[in-house]
């Protein structure tokens, strides 16, 4: 884990902690996706709401055995 959080540049502490809050959310059941037409033309990320009402950025560049390991936390956490 120490070598996993050095890599994305976080605390253990931090990843323990949002481990934690993630495991104990209510799992998501749909995702609202919303667009706007005066964004500038950018790659631009995702932000996952949860039901609780808390956003979690996805940003563009994103390690995906990061994003496959936050999408396991919440799938556990139902």
């Amino acid at each position: 884990m120490r070598a996993f959080c050095q890599q994305h540049r976080t605390s253990e502490y931090s990843f323990y902690q949002w481990r934690k809050r993630l495991s104990q959310q209510i799992p998501v059941k749909f995702a609202l996706v919303e667009t706007s037409r005066s964004a500038p033309a950018v790659v631009a990320g995702v932000e996952l709401i949860l039901a609780s009402g808390e956003r979690l950025p996805i940003t563009p560049g994103i390690d995906s055995d990061t994003l496959r390991l936050v999408l396991s936390v919440l799938r556990e956490a139902r």
